[in-house]
């Protein structure tokens, strides 16, 4: 495996994979970019979004085929613009505090695209349980983290409370605020959820945020997140109205 990125992620998968004593290249900000052209191995881009511009600057046309995305957020315009939307995407279910700290692992790490069972298995060799499901489930698994990141970020500024506290005592503003987002989440993501599959969706958001209570999110992330529904939705609605609240957009 090649990781691009030393950061928080980044880091810890290589502590992890030198522990194990598997074979992994590092690759910096100033080293390591010439083992992408030696090797055919799959490129795990561990770098914020905002920093996969510069990176996709420097790795060759004839490597693109191999570079997996395990980025949050609306990534698929970007993927699309830049002719990389057949390329393998992952979601991160395990956690790493700070830079440097050791990687705990939580759910499946799911994956999809070319190098996706090869991810997967690499990801089980470091004991980081990973899956490789079929498209749709993958949708669905990304929109629902969006979702998250996006309503539980707003409405813990919102309410100035905790995810579990949202949901214990502000849960209709959440449903209302999560049902309008879903309709946009599913025509990017080419989605037809029914509504037990909705609310299904609805209570496993729920379900992990009673499992963390103390954590607070924020608005993050803005492209990515909040602002691509912003720049989806059709007009104004209640989650333009919170963000107006809480400052982030013009009242």
């Amino acid at each position: 495996m090649i990781i691009i990125g030393s950061g928080r992620v980044g880091g810890a998968i290589a502590k992890r994979a030198q522990d194990a004593g598997l074979e992994h290249t590092l690759v910096t900000r100033t080293e390591g970019w010439d083992s992408i052209e030696r090797s055919d191995a799959p490129i795990f881009v561990a770098v914020r979004n905002d920093d996969l511009e510069a990176v996709l600057a420097k790795v060759p046309p004839s490597a693109h085929a191999r570079l997996v995305f395990p980025q949050n957020g609306m990534l698929r315009p970007w993927l699309d613009e830049r002719e990389l939307g057949d390329c393998t995407r992952g979601l991160l279910f395990f956690s790493v505090p700070a830079r440097g700290a050791p990687l705990q692992a939580g759910g499946d790490s799911p994956f999809v695209g070319p190098q996706a069972q090869a991810v997967a298995d690499w990801m089980g060799s470091i004991e980081v349980p990973a899956s490789t499901p079929d498209a749709k489930a993958f949708a669905v698994t990304e929109l629902e983290k969006l979702l998250w990141n996006c309503c539980f970020g707003l409405l813990c500024e919102h309410t100035d409370s905790s995810v579990g506290t949202v949901v214990e005592k502000h849960d209709a503003l959440l449903t209302q605020l999560v049902d309008e987002l879903l309709q946009w989440g599913m025509l990017a993501f080419r989605l037809n959820l029914d509504l037990e599959a909705r609310d299904a969706l609805k209570e496993r958001l729920r379900a992990y945020s009673r499992s963390i209570p103390d954590y607070r999110g924020s608005v993050k992330e803005w492209p990515w997140r909040n602002g691509w529904f912003v720049e989806a939705a059709r007009g104004p609605g209640l989650h333009e109205k919170l963000l107006g609240k809480t400052g982030h957009l013009p009242r």
